[in-house]
């Protein structure tokens, strides 16, 4: 049983790695990249906009990657 367990621990994580991609982009390619629908937020406004909102309801700057709320509270 335990030889069993290895074997598919070992095939997954070998499955795992094999998707991890390592080759670095190419110059032909970085143009598709850097356009602005490829971006993760396509408007600077819009998040700008979006995080003024989040920090007012929170009453404090930085809660958006942090645990708790404006009270100090964890």
């Amino acid at each position: 049983m335990s030889m069993i367990k290895t074997f598919l621990f070992s095939a997954f994580i070998s499955l795992v790695l094999s998707a991890c991609s390592l080759e670095p982009v190419q110059p032909w390619d970085r143009d598709l990249l850097a356009q602005q629908k490829m971006q993760l937020v396509a408007d600077p406004l819009e998040i700008y906009l979006d995080e003024h909102t989040y920090f007012s309801k929170e009453g404090s700057s930085g809660g958006q990657s942090v645990g708790g709320g404006g009270c100090g509270c964890n």
